[in-house]
């Protein structure tokens, strides 16, 4: 056994490129499958055990009060496939004046509340967790919910709501809790619910929430909603959420990265089998003579297959633990910055991921190896001796006639020919190429599409103005620039809904279009509303003028024209079950607000909860709502600093303030995104140039005598590096041109997954990134990987003695 050692030991130093390129190539695939396996294992493990935990429902279901009563409401929790149900409660949507502890800029508003009345905090369903306080013990106390939207609201605060009469409602709060349903922004006692309804603008209604027997795909929550449907009168549901919207939704913070992750995973996997198989038969097919040697001192065909296998195995390991290491690192990172979604929940990388990853990247290895190294057991002792290492006589004969009839030096043609003489070589060397070509293409093709995604977000706006205190950030075209939020704490959600005579917008719009360079405006004010098929508050941006050109990319339809009309994202349009030309039903205030939907709109914002419309669409409802910020594009050759300056001076009157318009900086989950694709590209690519180093050492070493031929008969140095060079060109040439198409597919494949993982759909502009010019060089860079992987033993051959090389057999 120690002489076996001695062998892969001594095979591991002597062939160090090799042991590099291995340990590499298992590295790369080890780090992106444990990224890949640990993100997929969080974004699923903690919600589903927090849902199972809280006997999550399945579906959270409003009802209008006027159409359904309690005992018909009740009677649902009969309907076919019903297995559990919780309520009726009844709930209000109500919007706070004041928070104790809370300073709000002048003008401002917080976000309505839906509080549900709800005496227990326990049930058959949507067992409610307490994360502070303790639960509700008598009227006048609220427990606020830890996913609010709003400002942070604490233990001991007091919320008041303002009533139609002129009064308040005072509500002490007593506790804060998680409901892993997303049923409520807060729960209160139920007698309480009846003196909130007197609340500006409070809108009541009822809710149920159900589990069902089949509940797990959006068919079955779709047939399930309609035995509920069924049971009550006709349009007694008013809106609904199901467990997988809100899955969804708490899963697209790490969901996303898993579709580019593995991709790089499974490349990583490929030219890892590929570099090891290579690897172990240029090993055993230069060491014929050697491994006769093996058996002729006493080795059995077991042990010569297990050093050979041993020398891959070892840099194999080496690199799968780096690789693991890493992996860890960097999945923790990403995991941290989610970590508090599910309270005291953590999210680490799972033990089984790191096991499962580390044994099937080996067990591969050790497949690959097997099937290379057991040609050098079947080997006879005799043969193994007697066995050159030169290719058999006549092979790439054909393609030398045709590189010779070429008019190019002939130094060049005897290089082009001579991948032909070693074909499963120059396929491996090809494959190697094509690999770090296609990541290249899709690095450049993901890289591209993400900022894209990134600009659809930025402000178009040459100059904004800012109609009183910063307003919240907005995430699309137009929003308000440097990310300023609006209200006095931390993590706040506060609307803009401006009191009348805040602001005098009508003086600002009338300065901005009186000021010389403007060429087009239109300002921006943000609300909440609720719309028929949802629980939750849809966040609404309302414009005042033309905004049809402030960058938003439309994914079907087009940009709304009129009041009444609106444009929203797919997040929206799955939920409320509508589609382009529908029209939907929201509440506002406690009015009712018919729209149509014009066109599914790329946005983020609250995830993709949103509707995007005219102001004049909320003027029954919001009479005074206003804009928060203008935006202004100028006319073509306008100083901004001057207009800025200029239109200052004519908004002083109004406290109106103007600035020139900032996109604002990346986010950090696209920060993070464009680091790992950077990083795990670099790696990739390093594998395959090095992939490809081994191949060409291993075939000059091999020629070392026809090198000393030929340089005997004349050849000069830089003729022998021309020579190694042309031998590399062609099977660059082909690499890049395969693998070139096979990252457009994957970054066509990959990028509309990541979207998907986020309930998005992307514009055909976020996809269509290849322009022929960039396709072209990209595919050059696969001549480019091969030349410089070529560089090092071209200058070892050039360097050659010609007395060594001819000794040399």
């Amino acid at each position: 056994m120690s002489a076996l050692r001695t062998v892969m030991g001594a095979g591991v130093r002597r062939r160090r490129v090799q042991t590099v390129v291995t340990g590499l190539a298992s590295m790369m695939a080890v780090t992106a499958s444990v990224l890949g396996g640990s993100l997929l294992v969080a974004s699923n493990a903690p919600f589903d055990h927090a849902f199972a935990q809280q006997n999550g429902a399945h579906l959270a279901a409003q009802f209008d009060s006027a159409k359904a009563t309690a005992a018909e409401l009740d009677a649902s929790a009969h309907a076919s496939g019903v297995t559990a149900s919780a309520g009726p409660f009844a709930t209000v949507t109500a919007s706070p004046g004041s928070v104790v502890g809370l300073t709000l800029p002048a003008g401002m508003s917080i976000d309505p509340m839906k509080l549900v009345g709800r005496a227990n905090a326990g049930g058959p369903v949507d067992d409610v967790s307490l994360t502070a306080g303790h639960w509700l013990s008598g009227p006048g106390q609220i427990v606020v919910s830890a996913d609010y939207s709003g400002p942070e609201i604490s233990v001991g605060q007091k919320v008041d709501f303002p009533n139609a009469s002129g009064g308040t409602t005072e509500l002490q709060v007593v506790g804060v809790a998680r409901s892993v349903s997303r049923t409520a922004d807060g729960w209160v006692e139920p007698g309480d619910v009846s003196g909130l309804a007197s609340a500006k603008g409070a809108d009541t209604g009822w809710q149920m929430l159900y589990r069902f027997s089949s509940a797990s795909t959006a068919a079955q929550l779709a047939a399930d909603r309609s035995a509920v449907a069924a049971s009550l009168p006709s349009g007694a549901i008013s809106g609904t959420r199901s467990w997988l919207d809100v899955k969804n939704s708490d899963d697209s913070s790490t969901g996303i990265f898993i579709p580019f992750l593995t991709a790089f995973g499974l490349l990583g996997v490929l030219m890892s089998v590929l570099i090891v198989g290579n690897v172990v038969a240029g090993a055993v097919g230069s060491g014929t003579r050697r491994i006769g040697i093996l058996k002729a001192i006493g080795f059995t065909p077991g042990q010569v297959v297990r050093a050979y296998m041993g020398q891959a195995l070892i840099p194999a390991a080496i690199g799968t633990l780096i690789g693991a290491v890493l992996g860890n690192l960097v999945a923790a990172q990403i995991l941290a910055a989610t970590e508090q979604v599910y309270g005291t929940t953590s999210l680490t990388v799972a033990p089984s991921v790191d096991l499962a990853v580390v044994a099937g990247v080996l067990l591969m290895v050790s497949a690959t190896a097997l099937v290379t190294a057991l040609r050098a057991g079947r080997l006879r002792t005799v043969d193994a001796l007697a066995v050159g290492r030169t290719p058999r006589s006549g092979r790439g004969r054909r393609a030398a006639r045709v590189a010779r009839a070429l008019p190019l030096p002939r130094a060049v043609t005897l290089g082009l020919a001579q991948p032909f003489a070693r074909p499963a070589r120059a396929i491996a060397m090809v494959t190697a190429i094509l690999f770090g070509a296609a990541a290249v293409t899709f690095a450049f093709g993901l890289g591209t599409s993400l900022q894209r995604i990134q600009d659809s977000k930025a402000s178009t706006a040459d100059v904004t103005v800012l109609t009183s205190a910063p307003p919240g950030a907005g995430s699309g075209p137009g929003a308000a620039p440097g990310g300023a939020q609006v209200g006095g704490t931390a993590g706040g959600s506060v609307s803009a809904s401006t009191t009348p005579g805040s602001v005098d917008t009508g003086a600002m719009t009338r300065a901005i279009q009186a000021q010389s360079g403007t060429r087009a405006w239109f300002g921006t004010a943000q609300t909440q509303v609720t719309a028929a098929g949802t629980t939750g508050s849809v966040q609404v941006t309302a414009f005042v003028g033309d905004a049809s050109w402030a960058g938003y990319q439309m994914v079907s339809g087009s940009w709304f024209t009129r009041p009444g009309e609106a444009v929203a994202p797919t997040p929206f349009l799955t939920a409320t079950g509508t589609k382009v030309g529908d029209t939907v039903q929201l509440t506002d205030h406690g009015k009712a607000i018919t729209v149509k939907i014009t066109g599914e709109v790329f946005v983020t914002k609250n995830q993709g909860m949103a509707l995007l419309t005219d102001a004049r669409t909320l003027a029954s409802a919001e009479p005074n709502l206003h804009a928060e910020y203008f935006s202004i594009k100028l006319a073509p050759g306008t100083d901004r600093n001057a207009y800025t300056n200029a239109l200052n001076t004519a908004l002083k009157p109004t406290g109106a303030i103007a600035q020139v318009g900032d996109g604002g900086g990346a986010s950090q989950l696209l920060i993070m995104l464009d680091a790992l694709t950077g990083l795990l590209t670099l790696v990739l690519v390093l594998v395959a140039g090095l992939g490809v180093l081994n191949t060409v050492v291993l075939d000059t070493r091999e020629r070392v005598h026809d090198l000393g031929v030929v340089k005997a008969l004349g050849m000069t140095p830089r003729q022998t590096v021309a020579m190694v060079i042309a031998s590399i060109t062609v099977v660059g040439l082909v690499g890049g041109a395969v693998g070139v198409p096979l990252g457009v597919a994957l970054q066509r494949i990959v990028v509309p997954a990541m979207g998907n993982s986020a309930g998005l759909r992307l514009p055909a502009s976020v996809l269509d990134v290849y322009q022929a010019p960039a396709l072209i060089l990209l595919g050059i860079g696969g001549l480019l990987i091969a030349v410089l992987s070529a560089l090092l033993p071209a200058g070892w051959a050039a360097r050659t003695r010609t007395a060594v090389a001819l000794r040399t057999e």
